[in-house]
């Protein structure tokens, strides 16, 4: 059973007309109704119209070709540059000895928040500086998900052995199997080589197996966000 109707404003702007007595937060409020204008969108449909009319007549009286936001770019046929900092596809780093810098400790996978790492380490025996034999980690399967994957570059942030980058400026290709978008190991380490004999990163051209200026993700141009300079 509910009070009189009261005409009274509640804080949120609402006319409450009756309020319970069994609960004093349940109230009645009239909601007003649209007006015919909102009601059809009307003004909506024709500020809409209004931009792609005024686009269209820049564009046929060549203001377009000035304005670089409103063109049409036919992708892929016509490949677009990408900023400096773009977040591609991940490749990972590999040691002057061609072997990959990843050790296993899995911090990439606890860090990822759409758990897309997979990585299965091994040991593998190395050798220090005096020539005694050391057992380090290496991962024997490492696998990203790119169907997962949010590119949100935390795998790179949190690698302690600057292992895993997202420098390539390549962005995951559609397949038609979702086997064929997971990428391996090998595919990751195989990355270096295409950037090597094709790409610019951070205005260094790579010349070895690695690359201290790239600056997707971690860092400033030219230099990398681990190093003081």
């Amino acid at each position: 059973m509910a009070h009189a109707p009261t005409e009274e404003k509640h804080d949120d702007g609402l006319e409450v007309v009756s309020v319970s007595e069994h609960n004093p937060k349940v109230r009645t409020v009239r909601v007003g109704r649209p007006e015919l204008e909102e009601a059809s969108f009307l003004p909506a449909v024709l500020k809409g119209l209004g931009i792609t009319i005024r686009h269209f007549f820049q564009n046929v009286g060549g203001k377009g070709r000035r304005n670089h936001q409103i063109e049409t770019i036919q992708y892929p046929e016509e490949p677009i540059e990408y900023p400096e900092r773009t977040r591609g596809l991940h490749r990972l780093t590999l040691r002057d000895d061609g072997s990959v810098r990843c050790v296993a400790c899995m911090c990439c996978p606890t860090v990822c928040p759409a758990n897309c790492i997979t990585i299965i380490p091994e040991e593998t025996h190395a050798t220090d500086v005096d020539g005694h034999v050391v057992i380090e980690k290496r991962p024997a399967v490492f696998e990203i998900d790119e169907l997962r994957c949010v590119v949100c570059g935390l795998c790179v942030e949190a690698c302690p052995c600057d292992a895993i980058r997202m420098d390539t400026q390549m962005h995951a290709k559609p397949t038609y199997s979702r086997a064929d978008a997971i990428e391996t190991k090998k595919s990751m380490m195989d990355r270096n080589d295409l950037l090597k004999s094709a790409r610019v990163i951070g205005g260094n051209k790579i010349s070895g197996t690695q690359d201290d200026h790239s600056t997707a993700v971690q860092g400033g141009v030219g230099a990398t966000w681990r190093d003081p300079e």
